[in-house]
């Protein structure tokens, strides 16, 4: 119990700093442009190309990984990250600066997929108690972790903002060493048994849900500071202070979906496309009111914390029969969304402005719902026959993945 009361807390650290380092160029976008000497629509490559190599390389590079030391994976991947926050900070040319944002990405779905099966073994006899514990590092590091990034680059420099993340990186690459005990790789599932679950159409169709709803989230706040700084026109302190009012609200916002889903996960997730809908349309009313955005964030956290949950319980149902490669097309398709938000925002913000970001956000949004609607659909034909399908459940099923929510 000791040895998982302090291993826990390092997983979690470590996932803090790695979603840190992931999205922290969120809030720093612009000034990240100015030092690079590229467009802030260029600029947002950097994003998305990150976004983009962890969805083409994640269940590849988990399975090819799955023969070695689990702790030895998270230390290397920690040092790795730690290595590219120290490139970001001293270099000025864009296409080092590229290079190392692909470079760790290759590994962050690695990182997740041990760190998840870490947790797991870690604590037996509460396996989700122990798995929520790690990945609130995700949350904390939305909450905490890009609203500092942001004020740092403000008050200090934006080099200082990203030492800053190699330091975390080290802390917590000291933890996993320290706390992690050494964990030979055990017995994997065959990679047949994996890709069954992909034989299922209407696993496609919950996958290309879960793409057009992070690329509706994140064409928008993928360019959250260039928006709110053109057309809200505020300055750096207040975009760092509403980071922060985002990420600490996304915290009760995860709960608060949690508990929708406990209810219903189809009504939740036929609704939360509209709630996008209502979001950016919302924001693209009030846009340009510096009072009516404010008041306007913390909803919009709300809507955009429920995005992790509602997505993983909704594959999840698809893919029970392989979990763990489940959670791995979860990473890899969510952040393909990613790739396909940020880069269609950013030719968005090219094209049209900064004003018509929340448009492009809610026309993912309304593919997303077409997508769910279908799926729905799709579902209640198979009723009949769920034991045919890769979400049947039984009891030599595996366990239910993350954020798995049966109703």
């Amino acid at each position: 119990m000791r040895r998982e009361a302090v291993a826990l807390p390092a997983l979690a650290l470590g996932v803090f700093s790695i979603i840190t380092t992931e999205m922290g160029f969120v809030g720093v976008l612009p000034e990240v442009a100015a030092r690079l000497g590229v467009s802030e629509s260029t600029a947002g490559l950097l994003m998305g190309s990150f976004a983009l190599v962890v969805a083409v390389s994640g269940p590849f590079m988990t399975l090819a990984s799955s023969a070695v030391d689990r702790r030895a994976v998270l230390a290397v991947t920690m040092g790795v990250f730690a290595a590219s926050n120290a490139v970001y900070a001293l270099s000025t040319d864009f296409g080092l600066t590229l290079a190392f944002r692909i470079i760790p990405a290759l590994l962050h779905p690695v990182f997740f997929s041990v760190a998840l099966a870490t947790a797991v073994r870690l604590g037996e006899r509460q396996p989700a108690r122990a798995t929520a514990r790690v990945f609130a590092g995700v949350t904390v590091g939305f909450a905490f972790g890009v609203p500092l990034t942001s004020y740092l680059a403000g008050h200090f420099s934006l080099p200082a903002a990203f030492w800053c993340g190699a330091a975390v990186n080290l802390l917590g690459l000291a933890g996993l060493v320290r706390f992690l005990p050494a964990m030979p790789a055990g017995e994997r599932l065959s990679y047949g048994a994996q890709l069954g679950v992909l034989r299922w159409g209407r696993t496609w169709l919950t996958l290309a849900s879960v793409v057009l709803v992070f690329a509706a989230l994140f064409s928008v706040y993928g360019y959250f500071a260039a928006y709110l700084a053109t057309v809200t026109g505020m300055r750096g302190s207040w975009i760092s202070a509403m980071l922060l009012v985002f990420g600490v609200v996304m915290i009760f916002g995860n709960f608060a979906f949690a508990a929708l889903l406990r209810r219903g996960v189809r009504r939740t997730v036929l609704a939360f496309p509209v709630l996008c809908l209502a979001v950016f349309a919302a924001l693209f009313a009030l846009g340009t009111h510096l009072p009516a955005v404010v008041a306007l964030v913390p909803l919009w956290a709300v809507v955009h914390s429920g995005g992790l949950i509602v997505c993983q319980s909704w594959l999840g149902r698809d893919t029970r029969q392989a979990p763990e490669f489940g959670n791995s097309l979860f990473v890899s398709f969510s952040n393909l969304g990613i790739t396909v938000g940020t880069t269609v925002g950013g030719w968005s913000l090219a094209a049209l402005g900064p004003r018509a970001l929340p448009w492009t956000g809610g026309a993912f949004a309304l593919a997303a719902l077409v997508a769910v609607a279908l799926r729905l659909a799709w579902g209640e034909r198979a009723e009949a026959a769920p034991e045919h399908g890769p979400g049947a459940a039984s009891a030599g099923s595996g366990p239910v993945p993350v954020g798995e929510v049966i109703h």
